[in-house]
């Protein structure tokens, strides 16, 4: 391996005089022998909270001969300015700067490649679209191409329960100051701009409750032709983002690779559930062609490489899935035929249509039938799987099959055509696939919900007409999975999934027809002579910043119901404990808990509540801010109320609340 240096705090300037910080890995000797650069550009202060997650990536790039940054943006860790919200104008400008920056450098050779996982790989992919003449190639880990489609404020048109979330994980973030042993003097004046340009980020995204000019921003599949280097797109079956990797591949024109693992919101040498992959190895290879010239074959590597899924029991968790990896050299692919089924007013599913004639079924979920959907993005942190699928499906209207003679693999995504009413002007539906294995245990494989007021599009909803049967599609999530002989498929269909999505405004109950319903599945067949794709090796052992842990983490989920009154709550425990940086002598603490509640029958009483506290501590320098965000609504509106306090030391040095009411339409 090449002997690196590493530069803790680079500032990089921008056109508005604000410099970013970057912390960059490379050989000792690059600036005699100039070689490519590969940027990693996100808000996660690089300082402290990515800096173990850093060194697993951006050092062993280093060490086998790329120059390796990683940039806080503007507004975060030691970078300058305020973050005023997700993937704007001034930030991606910000990007651009940066790329050309780095090409310009003595120890560059002006090829730069970008990294990114989440808002990584979304950054990614936007400046990919503004054509920086230095950027060569993209790495996407979970990320979108579709911000209102596929991303963590939406899900077929309905609001999902980690907007709030995900709003109070940044609300949070940016409220930390910079570490002034980078900073210098200013650390203080520049986290005082912070807090008092700090806001709940909810409050602007409840404003815009259909795909608008808003969400198109940074949506690349607004224009997938303005991408013109190649891309690799990587996620996983446990991820909120898996969809958006299949789009890429059938839409963009560059050249493109794609990796699907059992994973979640994680990069795959980090991956679980496992198998984790040498995901290192897998990128070098990549950058060894695109940034360096390398005729190493990756051109003609499949396009596709995924992890079809054995059936599993089902869990909460898991350290590994059981399956293998196949390929497909192009997506789509002939081999993947569309089988439907058919669901009957009895209840089966076969390939038998049900009869003209045949009786609606109604359908009128509790309102609390969700509780055990786990996390619409799993970080695999905690409990955060989808529990056994019996709990909810007693609320649910359930079409099954009988034991399967055979095995059946699918992948890609099943849809199903849907042929409903309502008695509400807005209503929603949920759609599960499950895999019941012989003793009844119920595994959800993939889903689907949509905002029956979304039926014809995102960009204008409309109500619904309150008794007439409305045509819809949905598509679920796809999947790559195996139901193995003797297993069963479930179609489960529910009017209410919460809190993985806030309820309609009015307790509603649908009516399906079963004569104009079924679902078709994308099935894989399994060639005789199929090859067995290439099996990715394990991650090298993993070379982590040294890390002392004063108290341990504590990652629960707990489901609480109250049958005196009729309530019911799903509470989240995030406490990563305190641990202390040692390189950097700094000891970081945070804790988080939200809670989701509402009373049976009553959708308007839904309630979404977060609570945070984040410490940084070095010697006498003590900072502590605390940050709490509360959804609540009406038929009419959405009520947001929320709380920062900061301190510094004993000291209470900043503190700021919010009411706001944003009106509601048709979500």
């Amino acid at each position: 391996m090449t002997a690196i240096r590493i530069e803790e705090d680079v500032r990089i300037p921008m056109s508005d005089g604000v410099t970013l910080s970057a912390r960059i890995w490379r050989p000792a000797d690059a600036e005699s022998s100039p070689l490519p650069a590969i940027l990693e550009y996100i808000p996660y202060r690089k300082r402290d909270h990515t800096r173990s997650r850093d060194e697993t990536l951006h050092r062993w790039l280093a060490e086998r001969g790329y120059a390796s940054v990683r940039v806080d943006i503007r507004g975060s860790g030691e970078s300058g300015g305020v973050l005023e919200n997700e993937y704007l104008q001034r930030e991606l400008d910000d990007g651009y700067t940066v790329i050309e920056w780095l090409a310009r450098q003595p120890w560059c050779d002006g090829g730069v490649g970008m990294i990114g996982i989440s808002w990584g790989g979304f950054s990614g992919l936007q400046l990919a679209a503004m054509q920086p003449p230095s950027l060569k190639a993209v790495v996407t880990v979970c990320s979108t191409d579709d911000r209102y489609a596929d991303d963590i404020h939406t899900m077929g048109g309905c609001l999902l329960g980690d907007n709030l979330s995900w709003s109070s994980v940044m609300f949070a973030f940016n409220s930390l100051p910079p570490d002034p042993a980078l900073r210098g003097e200013d650390w203080r004046s520049l986290w005082h701009q912070r807090l008092e340009a700090d806001k709940p980020w909810l409050m602007e995204w409840l404003e815009h409750p259909s795909r608008d000019d808003y969400w198109r921003h940074g949506s690349v599949c607004e224009d997938y032709t303005a991408i013109r280097c190649p891309v690799m797109a990587v996620s996983g079956w446990a991820d909120g983002y898996t969809n958006a990797v299949f789009r890429l591949m059938d839409k963009l024109t560059v050249p493109r690779q794609a990796i699907v693992g059992p994973w979640s919101h994680r990069y795959p040498h980090q991956g679980v559930p496992g198998p984790a992959i040498a995901f290192q190895q897998t990128v070098k290879g990549w950058w060894d062609r695109w940034l360096k010239g390398v005729d190493n074959g990756v051109d003609h590597a499949p396009m596709l490489r995924a992890w079809i899924q054995d059936a599993a029991a089902p869990a909460t968790r898991y350290r590994a899935r059981p399956g293998r990896w196949v390929s497909e050299a192009t997506w789509p692919v002939p081999r993947i035929h569309t089988q439907t089924l058919y669901p009957s007013e009895t209840g089966q599913l076969d390939s038998t249509p049900a009869p003209s004639g045949a009786a609606p079924v109604p359908l009128h979920s509790p309102l609390s039938l969700g509780l055990f959907a786990g996390k619409w993005c799993s970080y695999a942190d905690g409990p955060d799987l989808p529990y056994d699928q019996r709990e909810e499906d007693g609320g649910a209207l359930n079409f099954e099959t009988a034991a399967l003679a055979e095995s059946l693999e699918l992948l890609g995504a099943p849809v199903l055509r849907l042929r409903v009413r309502a008695d509400q002007p807005s209503a929603q539906v949920a759609v599960r696939l499950s895999d019941i294995a012989p003793d009844g245990a119920a595994t959800r494989v993939s889903y689907g919900v949509l905002n029956l007021c979304h039926r014809d599009g995102h960009a204008q909803p409309q109500d619904l007409q309150p008794g007439s049967d409305v045509d819809v599609t949905i598509r679920l999530n796809e999947l790559g999975h195996r139901f193995a002989t003797g297993h069963r498929l479930r179609l489960s269909l529910s009017s209410s999934y919460w809190p993985l999505i806030w309820p309609a405004p009015q307790p509603v109950t649908l009516t399906v027809s079963p004569e104009a319903t079924a679902l078709d599945l994308p099935v894989r067949r399994v060639e005789p002579s199929e090859e067995s794709a290439p099996v990715f090796a394990a991650p090298d052992d993993l070379q982590l910043a040294p890390v002392t842990e004063q108290r341990a983490a504590d990652h629960r989920w707990r489901v609480q119901r109250d049958l005196e009154h009729a309530t019911s709550e799903l509470e989240v425990i995030m406490d990563n404990g305190t641990r202390t940086l040692e390189e950097v002598d700094l000891t970081l603490s945070d804790h988080t808990c939200e809670r989701y509640w509402l009373s049976d029958g009553d959708p308007q009483s839904a309630t979404g509540e977060v609570v945070s506290s984040y410490g940084l501590r070095r010697g006498d320098w003590r900072v502590e801010t605390r940050t709490r965000t509360r959804l609540e609504a009406d038929e009419t509106g959405f009520y947001v109320t929320a709380e920062l306090d900061a301190w510094e030391g004993d000291q209470r040095v900043f503190s700021r609340n919010w009411i706001r009411r944003i009106p509601r339409s048709r979500i």
